[in-house]
């Protein structure tokens, strides 16, 4: 065998492998961007999913989904994809707050002046008068919402105030179900509120207090036709969306409304629904947010649903479908899937 004919020889093997793996992966690259997250994202019963950018990563910090007495912690979870998840255990929970007593829910994270905080509902407070009410347990009636501090989206947190920022009912509005939204002026401003009511207010620089809305009133109500609870807002080619909730969190009837206004604080009048139950799919959809890509006009609408079949109150499951917009600035229904969205890395 002449010393060519070896080398020939030798490298049919390096082909052979090279030929074998472009056969079994001739769209390896392709199929890696065809990836989806699936629906429901991560495991676990959770629900009132906040999603948000940090950096160049998306995060999702949302209720851990269980009766009152065991819904005493948060988890977040953060992904540079939105397709695969990182899971950051017990980022707050009742040891850290020590007025939280239960029913810690509606986690809404935001960065200030470099720091990271983490607005939360809990202990469901009721008014006097309610049939939820019970004199004789301070629980239902000491709470409301609070702040929570960190370095890091992930934490490890601290409490801030020490104390709830909102602990009364204002405008019959439940403090529950908050969300803090920055305008293009600097300007922080909190929504929220439960029983059919919303408010705005205004948010200190430092967040510890909050600035009276005018002569007369801590808070202004801005409740649109058909809002129950979940507020949540963002900012569109210079129009404000509110996005909230309607029907019964526990069933079927739960759904995504929406409206649209000039200013952050409306007026607000119901466009229609763009997010509800569909049989073939989930039911019960619904305490949603919404992701924007930086620097883009993607969308993407983050939510709670329940499996088919469902068996528990608190089954409830964190989802993410796309969400687009018509020529005119209103937003199509969102189509909930078993696919979920395709990978998306934050340039």
């Amino acid at each position: 065998m002449s010393k060519f004919q070896f080398h020939s020889l030798s490298v049919y093997p390096y082909l052979f492998i090279l030929f074998f793996s472009l056969s079994c992966h001739p769209s390896g690259e392709q199929a890696d961007t065809d990836k989806t997250s699936g629906n429901p994202i991560f495991e676990g019963w959770y629900a009132d999913p906040e999603g948000t950018v940090f950096g160049y990563e998306y995060w999702i910090f949302p209720t851990y989904s269980n009766r009152y007495k065991q819904q005493v912690f948060f988890d977040a979870f953060s992904s540079k994809d939105l397709v695969t998840w990182q899971k950051h255990e017990r980022i707050l929970d009742t040891t850290i707050i020590s007025w939280a007593r239960q029913a810690m829910w509606a986690p809404a994270a935001i960065e200030n002046n470099g720091k990271y905080f983490l607005f939360f509902s809990a202990n469901d407070i009721q008014r006097p008068g309610s049939s939820l009410y019970n004199a004789n347990d301070n629980i239902n009636h000491t709470g409301g919402i609070g702040i929570a501090v960190a370095d890091a989206p992930g934490g490890p947190y601290r409490d801030y105030l020490g104390k709830p920022l909102i602990d009364d009912f204002y405008n019959d509005a439940q403090p529950i179900d908050q969300f803090v939204f920055k305008d293009t002026d600097g300007q922080h401003y909190i929504f929220y509120g439960g029983w059919r009511h919303c408010n705005i207010g205004k948010l200190s620089a430092d967040f510890k207090e909050i600035i009276p809305w005018d002569e007369e009133n801590l808070f202004k109500e801005i409740t649109p036709e058909g809002y129950v609870e979940g507020p949540f807002m963002f900012l569109r080619n210079n129009k404000y969306y509110l996005m909230w909730s309607e029907g019964g969190w526990t069933n079927g009837s739960y759904k995504v409304a929406y409206a649209m206004a000039d200013k952050v604080d409306g007026p607000y009048h119901r466009i229609g629904t763009i997010l509800e139950s569909d049989t073939t799919v989930a039911t019960g959809a619904g305490h949603n947010s919404a992701i924007n890509v930086p620097h883009t006009d993607e969308w993407y609408m983050v939510y709670h649903r329940r499996p088919i079949p469902n068996e528990d109150r608190d089954h409830r499951v964190t989802c993410i479908d796309k969400m687009e917009f018509n020529s005119d600035g209103t937003i199509k229904p969102v189509k909930m899937t078993f696919e979920g969205v395709k990978a998306r890395p934050i340039k």
